[in-house]
Formats: structure tokens, sequence, C-alpha cells
């Protein structure tokens, strides 16, 4: 019932674990706009946004790597399968597969730090970046304090090793993803009961469930190593940045987003939004105003 009028396909893109499936949906007409979810999620989080979207652009969304119905590649012991390059070299073939050399990204969430590695590491093809909710990963871990690892307890119960953190959500993954996700600002009311379902299901896999462990596991470990990499090089995005965030959330309460994210980019501004962690469900007809201003 989602994406009335977008084309459906899948992508087979190159990667060290060998081919790798990612589906999207794709629709609409004018420059194109990549957009990537969040944890535990899918790109149905974007069913309310992308019909608006697509009045102004071509809008592909898509599965991350190891959520949805995207491939699941095998992992390693240094977590680089699920790396935010791995899965950002994912997204970019994507979008150089169904021919679009430089488009405007935005993501939410784990999708929001893939789309920062992509725009680090494939700086060319980003016009502009847009984040939803987050800090970049490296400022997020290093100020860690009481605060924010109670609040985000999830961030240090993923990454335990294998299979702890998979077997206990697996026990009863909708009762995880209800308490997980309906102790936010907006509750559970904000999810269509179909995506609901979705997530529901894609959660519920073992297979999903330990790749999004792995997701969890890589952003402490390889990424933190990468990110520290470009800091010590000095490297920093070139494109425009703009940071959105919730004002009843963690990053709100935790973090200086825009301050942070000016540590990371030549050029970032942002602001608050009156919502929680997720924007695009949250107040969809807001993030489509702020991302027409923003990338026209």
């Amino acid at each position: 019932m989602f994406f009335s009028g977008f084309a459906r396909g899948r992508v087979e893109v190159p990667s060290e674990q060998g081919p790798v499936s990612i589906p999207y949906v794709m629709g609409g007409q004018g420059p194109p706009l990549l957009l990537l979810h969040g944890f535990p999620q899918t790109h149905i989080i974007w069913h309310r946004a992308a019909p608006r979207l697509a009045e102004s652009f071509t809008v592909v969304a898509t599965d991350l790597r190891g959520y949805g119905d995207a491939s699941k590649p095998p992992s390693s012991r240094d977590h680089a399968p699920y790396s935010k390059r791995a899965m950002a070299g994912d997204q970019f073939a994507v979008m150089r597969q169904l021919g679009f050399e430089r488009f405007f990204l935005c993501g939410h969430d784990r999708g929001g730090r893939v789309a920062h590695r992509l725009a680090a590491d494939h700086e060319a093809a980003v016009r502009a970046l847009m984040v939803l909710d987050i800090a970049p990963t490296l400022a997020m871990y290093e100020q860690t304090n009481l605060a924010f690892a109670s609040a985000y307890w999830h961030w240090f119960f993923l990454i335990q090793p294998e299979p702890l953190p998979e077997r206990m959500i697996g026990a009863d993954a909708e009762f995880t993803l209800r308490q997980f996700m309906g102790s936010r600002h907006a509750g559970l009311k904000i999810f269509h009961p179909d995506a609901w379902s979705e997530y529901v299901r894609c959660a519920a896999n073992p297979e999903t469930l330990h790749a999004m462990c792995e997701d969890y596991r890589a952003a402490a470990t390889i990424d933190l190593e990468h990110d520290r990499a470009d800091r010590d090089a000095g490297r920093k995005l070139a494109m425009p940045v703009r940071v959105l965030w919730g004002r009843h959330g963690v990053v709100h309460r935790c973090f200086q987003p825009v301050e942070e994210w000016r540590r990371v980019a030549r050029k970032a501004d942002g602001e608050s939004l009156d919502c929680g962690h997720y924007l695009p469900e949250e107040v969809p007809d807001q993030l489509v105003d702020q991302m027409a201003r923003f990338f026209q």
C-alpha cells in the first residue's frame, strides 16, 4: 500500500563478501535524492514523506545492507562487512547503477551514519547532505556520559559479543521493538500498522538481528578508526550539511548537534523540530519542507 506509483526493484552491487542485493523504491521527477533509514527499520520509514518529495525530486529509498530485505552477508572478526564504509559503498553503487552520478542525500539514525561515510568517501557524488537526529558517531562515543548511556543503552547492549544480544532479542523481537521504540517521545502511535508489521517481520529474522548487531559492533570499532583517520588528516565534508533533530529526544539533551557537525564539515547548520526521534514518521510535512528548501 506504500509508495503508490513508485517503481520497485533490486540492485546487485559488488562487495568483498560477494554480490549484495539492495532493494529500492524509486519515483518522482527532478534531481535524484537518496533516502536512508535507521535502526531497526527499513525504507518504509519514508512512506509519508516520499510522495511529497517525489513532486520535486527523483526519490530513491533503499534498505541498508543487513536490514529489511537486503542481503545479509557473513561478517568477520573486525566487523568490516558492516562498517559504514561497506554499507555506504553499497548505496553509492546502487545510485551509479540507477544512472545517477551526483545526488542529494538524507539519512535518519543509522542511515545518517552511512550517509556521513558515503559523503566522506564519495565526495564528488553528494551534492548536499542532510542527517536526522544524530551527532557524528565519534563525537557521541567520545562524549558518552551517564545520561547518554542510560538513554541509548542499546548502543552498548548490541555491541556485546554474539550471540548474547541476538538470542535475547530473538526470544521476543516484537516485545523488544515495542519497549525500545514505544519508550521514545511519541510512543507507538506514530507508526502506521502496516509499517509496524514490516519492522517486526524484518527484526524477527535471525539473520537480520545478527546483521543489525554487527552494524553496531562496527560502529564501536572499525568505524571509529575510519572517523579518527579523517579527523587526524584534517579531512572535512566539502558539501553543505544540514542537521535536524527532535527537540524531545536524546540528541537534543546530550549534544550540540550543529557544533559537532561543524567539526567534521566545512559548512553545517541545522535546528531542532518539535518531535522526538522518528522525524520521517512524526513530522513528515515539516521534514519535507526543510528538505525542499535545503536541497533546492
